[in-house]
């Protein structure tokens, strides 16, 4: 087995089992330090048993490398991938079949642990037939947000990454933030080049409901937005805490989803479980689409859409107002037709 393979691997399955970070870069990088050397030159350092002299590699990731090399499944790799035979939570195996994609992603470029090419070769892995890259826009700058002039840089990488797989499409993207006053923040020309926009509020999320409201309502009739993204921004779990969900009209908003044409988020991530059921099931009395995201900043993290398709499938969402069903064709055709 490659060694590299291997330690990438076990960063997947600690991603996916929400591991601490720390354990998880100690693999990630000592899989950057590996794909840096020729592997003749890795062959040599096993042979010598002199691995521990590369900066990144530790005891723990030595031992999975010399495993590697020596043409077995490590012992630890074996552990994880046993342990993950089983879907995150039951309850939503067949809805889960039926998603062909994941449309809100992160990666390096913004506040994701892991490089383009390697998040998108791992849905791929997972299965999925697209996936959209959607870094966050300038504001956001404790996320990294992209700046029209690194968005445009990242159009040219994405592309380069989607030419370089096959029976697979990475879908150029972004996850906007929605101003105070309800406008985008990024240039329309460079959305107008975007196959998928995410439209989320990440600041002033205690405002008052009537101004949550108007800002929410704007950013739904931008034709550039094609999801409402982690609608009310609640915390329910994890390292970041709680946090209340924001007040708004949900009716009016949901409404106007509908009359827009921009699907609600399902959004994935376990602290969010973003809309709560009760506004979830608003949304779809609304007659609103739906988005199953995972909003992985880790490759690892694309496997929470199990989570999301739990909800819905105890919901009972209709599968075809589920964009992330929908073959590629037929999901671009509806992600461009109001631009």
């Amino acid at each position: 087995m490659d060694p590299v393979d291997a330690l990438d691997e076990i960063g997947f399955w600690l991603e996916r089992e929400r591991a601490t970070s720390y354990r998880v870069d100690a693999f990630r990088r000592a899989a950057r330090a590996l794909a840096a050397l020729d592997p003749d030159e890795v062959s040599a350092l096993v042979a010598d048993h002199r691995l521990r002299s590369i900066d990144g590699i530790g005891a723990k990731t030595e031992a999975v490398v010399h495993q590697a090399a020596a043409g077995v499944v490590p012992e630890y790799l074996a552990d994880l991938r046993e342990r993950g035979q089983e879907p995150l939570v039951t309850g939503g195996e067949d809805v889960r079949a039926k998603v062909r994609g994941d449309l809100h992603v992160h990666s390096n470029w913004s506040d994701g642990g892991s490089p383009i090419d390697v998040v998108a070769k791992t849905a791929k892995q997972l299965g999925h037939e697209y996936m959209a890259l959607t870094d966050h826009s300038p504001r956001l700058t404790i996320a990294n947000g992209l700046s029209a002039e690194r968005l445009e840089r990242q159009l040219d990488v994405v592309a380069e990454v989607d030419a370089s797989l096959t029976k697979f499409r990475l879908l150029p993207g972004i996850e906007v933030d929605i101003h105070e006053d309800g406008s985008l923040d990024q240039e329309p020309a460079l959305l107008d080049r975007l196959d998928v926009v995410v439209a989320s509020v990440h600041s002033k999320l205690r405002a008052d409901r009537l101004v949550m409201t108007r800002r929410m309502l704007k950013a739904i009739e931008n034709p550039h937005t094609n999801v409402l993204g982690h609608c009310t921004g609640r915390l329910v779990e994890g390292s970041r805490g709680k946090r209340p969900p924001s007040q708004f009209d949900a009716e009016a908003v949901f409404a106007a989803c509908a009359e827009h044409d921009v699907a609600v988020e399902v959004n994935s991530r376990p602290e969010r479980a973003d809309p709560p059921d009760d506004l979830l099931k608003m949304a779809i009395d609304a007659g609103c689409l739906f988005s199953i995201d995972s909003d992985a900043h880790a490759p690892g993290q694309l496997a929470f859409l199990d989570h999301g398709c739990a909800r819905v499938a105890a919901l009972g969402v209709p599968l075809d107002r589920i964009i992330t069903t929908w073959p590629l064709k037929r999901l671009l055709a509806w992600t461009h037709a109001k631009r």
